[in-house]
């Protein structure tokens, strides 16, 4: 009697170490983002919680400056939460390009440095421009 079943693939040791290392690469990819979101969300909610510190010692009412820091903060905050969301999603994409028996192979895709690196530019554009604004008042 002959077994239908085709006998197993014999196991490319080379193949699935390539594969470990990718995978990896792309949980210390993770951890490294979630560092940086972190910090990201640090920054806003200390700068949130600090000027909150002043405002409470200030005799006067400096209403445009608090609101300008709280939406500063808020926007390190946001971006905190938007990188790390995306580096999630990304994370569980990659894992699953891994996991396929085919061919793994280099998709180009949109860098999230790059994207937080340009928000960052701008928030940054943001608080020089206030800051620019509140010194010539």
């Amino acid at each position: 009697m002959t077994d239908p079943t085709p006998p197993p693939k014999p196991l490319n040791v080379q193949a699935e170490l390539a594969r470990e290392r990718n995978r990896a690469a792309a949980e210390r990819t993770l951890m490294a983002w979630i560092r940086t979101s972190l910090s990201l969300i640090s920054f806003g909610f200390g700068i949130d919680t600090i000027v909150s510190a002043i405002r409470t010692f200030q005799a006067t009412e400096a209403i445009d400056s608090v609101r300008f820091s709280r939406i500063f903060g808020l926007a390190f905050i946001l971006l905190g939460i938007y990188a790390i969301t995306v580096a999630v999603i990304e994370h569980q994409q990659e894992l699953r390009r891994i996991q396929r028996n085919a061919d793994y192979f280099y998709t180009p895709r949109r860098s999230l440095g790059l994207t937080v690196a340009t928000a960052l530019i701008g928030i940054g554009i943001f608080a020089f421009v206030g800051i620019l604004v509140r010194a010539f008042r």
